[in-house]
Order: structure tokens, then sequence, then C-alpha cells
């Protein structure tokens, strides 16, 4: 089979719902019927809602796992490059033949009603899953949580809610309460939650669905803390403390994650073997990462690429906490980002730490957010905005000027994607 059967079927499955989201779950719980329901069939499911960090979470829980021995189906969206990247099955992407397989088996259990691209694809995930042994399966919601595809599993593992910000606020509601319920729609009864970081109006509804259901929560704060002395990562919960490296992905942000993380892991008493890969081994593309390969490093062989997809108004600071512990460099940046994200609330915190941004659209992606657009929007924060045809024109411009600068690819996943995608 050629990578290209997968794709066939894909662009099938994106003609079957009129509406990219639609949150409900009847569709999934009929589909999932048709299948002979394999979300009763998979192994033990951790499964992590939340704003920011589910993808560096999940990465870190997974590596701890694979740490200590154990083998792990792991699911999470969007995908950057290609979409296997969001199935792996014990451990390893999911192979052509058998996405093909799960995905046909879908379409045609499916039997032609309405179901939107996300549901069939998890319906898919999840058959796979339940054909192929592993130790723990891991599913990363999507989007909000209480309506979410991924939310099938009637009794999880453990849950996770990673920080809670304001996205999606036409999906989730206009205030974070109402996001916050949303993400903590994936608690269960009697099932223990690690919950990282919060504000404290989406703690307490987190808190009251928790109270509510019987779950017990292990809180940030209250039962975990985590935190950086002398370059080391220090976890200290109820059992004790635990000196670890520091987690290999950039940012202070990071640490809250491997905290989660760690959390997870303790609770399933996993040993310090498991703590320490968790932290210190786990990957997660597009997260703050330097780019040393391909087509655009050749391009500008003195300057210094980075990589990241983040793209609301708290990625938009974690960005510039990671920028400002850099060594002093001439920063630029190029930004593509989609029209239904806060641009203005992404960019401010970023204008104190680039000198200058070149705004692009998004190649092939119909939501993009302009390049005009997105400069206008940066010069309201007093970042000096232009703009160019395609990343590459950007950086050309950019090396022209100052061969030797930090540039920084960023503002969605989506042009995250293109860009790996080019650059492999």
């Amino acid at each position: 089979m050629t990578a290209r059967t997968s794709d066939v079927i894909l662009d099938r499955m994106m003609a079957l719902h009129p509406k990219i989201i639609d949150l409900t779950l009847d569709r999934m719980w009929r589909l999932l019927a048709a299948l002979d329901n394999p979300q009763t069939k998979l192994p033990p499911v951790i499964h992590i809602a939340g704003t920011n960090g589910k993808g560096s979470t999940q990465a870190m829980i997974r590596a701890g796992l694979e740490g200590a021995g154990r083998s792990v189906h792991a699911y999470t969206s969007p995908h950057l490059a290609r979409f296997h990247e969001r199935i792996r099955i014990s451990g390893e992407l999911i192979s052509e033949a058998d996405l093909t397989a799960a995905l046909d088996e879908c379409y045609a259990a499916n039997g032609g009603e309405d179901i939107t691209y996300f549901e069939i694809t998890t319906c898919a995930a999840l058959l796979a899953f339940s054909r192929a042994k592993a130790d723990y399966t891991l599913l990363e919601v999507g989007l909000g949580g209480r309506l979410d595809a991924t939310n099938v599993i009637e009794q999880p593992e453990v849950t996770v809610i990673t920080p809670i910000s304001i996205d999606h606020e036409q999906f989730l509601g206009d205030t974070l309460g109402k996001i916050a319920a949303e993400k903590a729609g994936i608690i269960k009864p009697g099932v223990p939650c690690i919950v990282g970081p919060q504000q404290d109006e989406a703690l307490e509804v987190i808190e009251y669905t928790a109270a509510r259901l019987g779950a017990p929560l292990i809180v940030h704060g209250q039962h975990w803390h985590v935190y950086k002395e002398n370059g080391r990562l220090i976890y200290q919960d109820e059992i004790g403390l635990r000196d670890l490296p520091m987690p290999n992905l950039l940012g202070a942000h990071q640490i809250q994650n491997a905290g989660a993380a760690v959390a997870v892991l303790r609770h399933l008493q996993m040993g310090d073997a498991a703590y320490e890969t968790a932290v210190a081994k786990a990957e997660w593309p597009a997260r703050m990462q330097r780019l040393k390969t391909g087509p655009l490093v050749e391009q500008a062989p003195e300057a210094e690429l980075w990589l990241d997809g983040g793209h609301n108004a708290a990625a938009g600071v974690a960005l510039a906490d990671v920028l400002a512990t850099l060594p002093d460099r001439p920063t630029h940046m190029i930004c593509g980002m989609l029209n239904t994200k806060d641009v203005t609330g992404y960019l401010a915190p970023l204008a104190a730490e680039a000198d200058s941004l070149t705004a692009v659209s998004i190649p092939g992606e119909q939501n993009t957010l302009s390049a005009e657009d997105t400069a206008v929007a940066a010069a309201k924060v007093n970042l000096t905005a232009t703009t160019a045809d395609s990343v590459a024109a950007a950086l050309t411009a950019i090396t022209a000027k100052t061969p030797g600068a930090r540039v920084l690819i960023c503002g969605s996943l989506y042009l995250a994607g293109n860009i790996l995608r080019e650059n492999a």
C-alpha cells in the first residue's frame, strides 16, 4: 500500500459532515456500537484535557511509562506533518496498512451517516488500539472535554487537567468558568484526577465537579508542588521529594507540565526511572523546537531557527518567557495565525522580546488570517511589522539585514506542520 491510500480515505471522510466542529457524542456512540464498542476493550486509559500543555504532558507521561518498561498506545491531535502522528500503537506510529484498514472499516460501518472528521478518525484510533496489546492508553482531548469525541471511556485509570485559559470561546463559552466546566467533563465518578496549575475560577469549577462525582483530586499547590532549584527540577508530594533533571522541553511552563506528568506516574507507582525519563527524554515537535536540518536551515546557515505552534494568549506568555531566558541575539518573528484566534492576546507579551515580526498567510489553510491583518495586529502591540509571501521569503528578508539573527517561526500548529513537512 502507498501513503496515498489512507489520504484518499481521509479526504472522503471530510465530506461526511458539513461542520468542522459540532460538539455532541451521539454520532460517536452510534458508530462505536456498530464497531462492537472498541472503547471498552482498551488497556487502562489516561485521559488528558486542558487548554495548554496537553500534548507536552502526554509526551512526558508516555516517555515515563516507556522508561519504566511499559508499552503505550497514544492518541493526539492535530497532526503536524502527516496524519499517522495522531496514533501510536505500542509506542510506534501506526503503520500505513493498519491505518488504512481501521479507516476503511470505520467508513464502512458508518454507512454514509453524518459524522465529523475528528469523530470518525477517533473511532479509527480506538479500533486500532483495541486490537493491539499495550499496558496503557493515552487519550488527548481534541476540544473541550465533556462533548469531545475522546470522552467515551466510562472508567479511565486516571484523568488529567492541564492549565485552563480562554480559548475556543465560540465552542466552549466566553468565561473561564464555562470553559473549565467543559474541560472538567472528563472527570469520572471515583476516578482520580491530576490537576495542573489553575486560576481560581477554573479550580473552583473542577473542585465542584469532582465533589459531585466523588472523584479524588490531586491538585497542584495542594497535593503536589514542582519548582526549579539549582538547575534541577524539584517535585514534592505527600509521599516525599524527588530531585530530577530539568525538562528537555524548553520553557518555565514545561516545569508545570513535568510536575503533572510526574504526579500521574507517582499515582501509578512507576518509580524513579519513570520520573527521570519523563522529564529528560520526552520529545514534542513544534514546541520551541530548534530547526537543525532542511531547506530553511540551508538557506540561512548563520541564523538560529526555532519553531513553535502555540497560538493563544497563554502560549504567547510562555513563549515570551522562553525567549527572555535565551542568550542575547537579534530576534525576529515570522508569524502566521488562524482567523479564529486572539491574535493581539498572543502577540502582546512577545512584543518586548522581538525586534520585528514578518507576517505570512498559512499555506493551504482556508481559515488563515491574512498576512496583512496579522501585521496590523502586530503594529497595535508596538511590534515593527511587515508582510511576506512565504516563510522562505520572510527569512530571506530578515537574514539579508541580520545574517546571524534568531528567527522564530510561530503562531499556529498548522503553520508549524507546513514547516515540518517542507523541512523534513
